[in-house]
């Protein structure tokens, strides 16, 4: 069977991506991040699509990572502790406050180690993707949701 790393924040991006991945056949460990963010609900959305999976016949493995103490270390108004949230139309300036500084990317780092280990762990070697429900449509103010980025990173 064919296996994935996902980074699984609860939204509806990567919430259609893991749906995605089970309809073609994969194995998928779900990665959740608490950094510290304001709006946690989407860690228990995750958590509920998760277990209406496993309640429906799929096997989803799922895990929440804390990261503890990064939301003191970012300036971002979706971090506790930040300013307060603006808002506004998202190409508007003031709406440069919500990006979390390479977030993304601290994400796909987590997942592509836990997918080396996984691929790596038994006496054969074998392919383990690796996904995020990082998108184009995302706005220019989110650097992290750029092909540009991702590709920089391969």
């Amino acid at each position: 069977m064919k296996q994935a790393v996902l980074s699984l924040s609860g939204g509806m991006d990567s919430s259609t991506l893991l749906l995605h991945l089970l309809s073609i056949g994969h194995k998928v460990t779900a990665l959740s991040f608490d950094y510290g963010q304001k709006h946690s609900i989407e860690l228990e959305r995750a958590k509920q699509l998760v277990e209406y999976l496993k309640q429906n016949g799929q096997s989803v493995k799922h895990q929440i990572i804390t990261l503890g103490g990064l939301s003191e270390l970012l300036h971002s108004s979706l971090v506790i502790g930040g300013s307060d949230v603006p808002e506004g139309h998202y190409e508007q300036d003031n709406m440069k406050a919500t990006v979390v500084p390479n977030r993304n990317k601290i994400f796909s780092s987590i997942i592509q180690a836990v997918a080396l280990s996984i691929a790596t762990s038994g006496d054969e070697k074998q392919e383990v993707a690796i996904a995020l429900g990082v998108h184009a449509g995302d706005h220019s103010i989110y650097p992290d949701c750029r092909i540009e980025f991702r590709d920089a990173d391969l």
